[in-house]
């Protein structure tokens, strides 16, 4: 395996965003992207800018606040696709636009009805307008995995000749297998024309679980760009993981002999970050990120861990930044100290937003006397990275037990308009959701309320994890807080603000990239 570094392209913000519920607004965008950028990430996919309006000034906001990173937009092969793109990431430090079109012959009949030789002059066409706008272009031929290997190469030689610097080979449905990909970047290598002066990337789906796997037999054959997600979001079972992708040349590089520019101690942060955002929880055998990446729980474990780490783990916690949940401040802590455990956990804010999180780590620290870092991240979400929106939480009053009904008083500001309502339930959870949901006149149905206790401790903030669908339309949820019907509250008026974001979204279209 020769010596070099892999070009890691991250579209959290816009293949991630395709996950049910998973929808950011342009303040959520800036934030990940600006975390991204922290992370090390080489190139940023902000989105998808002819989409919608909303799309568009997204991908504008982070064009005109990363300076390190490239800002890629998406586009079809199209012209009003390509000046979309192109104006809403132009402002950026390093501009890119990435185009597309279907190549296999399923996509050809039923999605494009074109023939070969159309999509063959659409594909010089598109990247020829790209190139005379920007520097940077990157060509996708869509469902490259399902696709006849010489059309292929014929699509590839038109898109280097027409000024395209990478060709990027999806797996779009996630259908291929390790040995099989290895052999067609292998065969791309040798037959299309000029490949020598584009950089040959990969973004592979996860439907078959073998997302990065693929992405890694890939690079072992030639390609140097691996286009990724945080947490392995993304539509369907979702994309390849920044986090395993990075780590595996990380921790395998007397294998590989290959390197990122990826600052590994920013995953941690950038996976919670991302998790609290869209409101996807991380499952807890997760590889890199889960909660039990380096818990040892089984005997044999645990004894060789104690007398040698390197026995059961291959790489540590501090590695991805991942702070042991050790306590580190009380409720006689000061702003200063707040501030400097901030910075070890990876989050710089504002003085105007460490404030605002002090505050909030006040109110907690009466309430429970070991402030952890999972608690400390769980008030910078709330206090932070969640703008109000339509529906804002102001007070929850819940009475329940054995010999009374339960009932919940909830005060509510819609629009700012603030409304107070009473309502009896057949459990606590029941009443406070019957009240706020009667209050709002929202109407969704409930698909999933879960709990989990963010440290040990029966003090510990409690987060509440609600999913809500209405015609088709998912909105994921969360709330933390010590009083855990507080939590609840908080879950589900979060979930009903991102649901109400969802539905005045007016993206009429979704790639399927």
């Amino acid at each position: 395996m020769s010596h070099g570094k892999i070009i890691i392209f991250d579209t959290t913000l816009r293949d991630g965003e395709q996950s049910p519920g998973a929808s950011m607004d342009v303040h959520e965008k800036v934030l990940v992207a600006k975390q991204l950028e922290a992370l090390g990430v080489d190139k940023i996919e902000a989105g998808f800018p002819v989409s919608s309006p909303g799309d568009f000034d997204a991908v504008q906001a982070v064009a005109g606040e990363i300076r390190k990173s490239m800002i890629v937009g998406l586009c079809r092969a199209r012209e009003t696709d390509i000046r979309a793109a192109w104006d809403a990431v132009k402002e950026a430090k390093k501009p890119g636009l990435h185009t597309f079109i279907g190549t296999s012959d399923i996509h050809l009949k039923y999605q494009l009805n074109m023939s070969a030789s159309e999509v063959l002059k659409a594909v010089e066409g598109s990247v020829k307008a790209c190139r005379s706008l920007c520097r940077d272009v990157e060509f996708s031929a869509m469902d490259a995995t399902r696709s006849d290997w010489g059309f292929l190469v014929d699509v590839y030689s038109a898109a280097i000749a027409a000024g395209a610097n990478t060709i990027n080979v999806p797996d779009t449905v996630g259908y291929t297998n390790p040995q099989e990909f290895f052999n067609l970047i292998t065969h791309l290598k040798k037959k299309v024309k000029k490949i020598e002066d584009a950089v040959i990337a990969v973004h592979c789906h996860n439907d078959l679980g073998m997302a990065t796997a693929n992405s890694v037999s890939a690079v072992m054959a030639g390609a140097r760009q691996i286009e990724c997600t945080i947490n392995g979001i993304g539509e369907r079972a979702g994309n390849t993981s920044l986090e395993e992708v990075v780590m595996i040349f990380n921790v395998r590089k007397d294998l590989y002999k290959l390197n990122t520019s990826i600052d590994t101690t920013q995953i941690y942060p950038a996976s919670r970050l991302v998790s609290h955002i869209t409101g996807i929880p991380v499952q807890p055998n997760k590889a890199i990120v889960g909660s039990n990446a380096f818990a040892h729980e089984s005997g044999i474990h645990q004894d060789g861990y104690l007398k040698e780490r390197s026995t059961y783990e291959i790489m540590t916690p501090e590695a991805i930044g991942y702070g042991k949940t050790n306590l580190v401040l009380g409720k006689h802590s000061g702003r200063h100290a707040l501030s400097k455990r901030l910075e070890s956990l990876g989050y710089r804010l504002a003085d105007e937003d460490v404030n605002k999180v002090f505050r909030r780590f006040k109110e907690i620290s009466d309430k429970k006397k070991e402030i952890f870092d999972a608690d400390i991240e769980a008030i910078v979400i709330e206090e932070i990275y969640r703008v109000p929106d339509k529906y804002e939480l102001r007070h929850v009053n819940v009475a329940s037990g054995t010999v009374s009904t339960p009932s919940a008083t909830v005060v509510l500001a819609v629009e700012g308009e603030e409304i107070k309502e009473s309502r009896f339930g057949n459990g606590p959870v029941d009443a406070l959701y019957k009240t706020i949901i009667h209050m709002t006149g929202f109407d969704a149905e409930l698909k999933r309320f879960s709990v989990s206790s963010i440290t040990g401790g029966t003090d510990a903030q409690g987060e509440v994890t609600v999913e809500l669908a209405d015609r088709g339309v998912v909105s994921v949820g969360q709330g933390a807080d010590p009083d855990i019907l507080v939590a609840s509250a908080k879950a589900l008026v979060n979930a009903m603000n991102r649901m109400e974001f969802l539905k005045n979204r007016k993206s009429k279209e979704n790639p399927h990239l």
